[in-house]
């Protein structure tokens, strides 16, 4: 499983002109599963997530996660993450997992997610979404969580 996290001031999700989900102060999150995912790795990557120290303490310190300051958390579901870029000029995306699998395990991490945290908002598995947001950083990491 891969997460691209971004510290924001805010973010949406809007589907054919209507806003899905909107958080102020947070992180936005893409969110995608790979071939071999598993439930097991939804929930590792969501605990890292939780748990990620992205926010500035007393001391300016990167020292707080999202949960620490009870910030938003906007999930998109991105299964471009996945991409093979390594040959030609045109990504391949078998490394994703099939839509399936990602929309299952889509559904568990955000499930997951609001069981843990306050305040979740989403986007649409499978839609043109657009996603707007004001990084606050900027500040962006990558984790991934891999299938054994």
């Amino acid at each position: 499983m891969i997460a691209l996290l971004q510290r924001v001031t805010q973010a949406k999700v809007d589907v054919a002109g209507a806003t899905i989900g909107a958080i102020d102060a947070g992180l936005m999150v893409l969110v995608c599963a790979e071939r071999g995912d598993t439930e097991k790795e939804a929930d590792a990557l969501l605990a890292k997530l939780l748990g990620y120290r992205v926010f500035a303490d007393e001391a300016g310190k990167m020292n707080r996660s999202v949960t620490d300051v009870a910030g938003g958390l906007l999930l998109v579901p991105q299964f471009t993450l996945a991409a093979d870029t390594k040959s030609g000029t045109r990504p391949s995306f078998t490394p994703a997992a099939a839509p399936q699998d990602g929309l299952r395990l889509f559904t568990h991490f955000v499930e997951q997610a609001r069981s843990r945290h306050a305040c979740v908002q989403t986007g649409q598995f499978g839609a043109d979404m657009q996603v707007s947001l004001t990084n606050n950083g900027p500040v962006t990491f990558w984790l991934q969580v891999n299938a054994k």
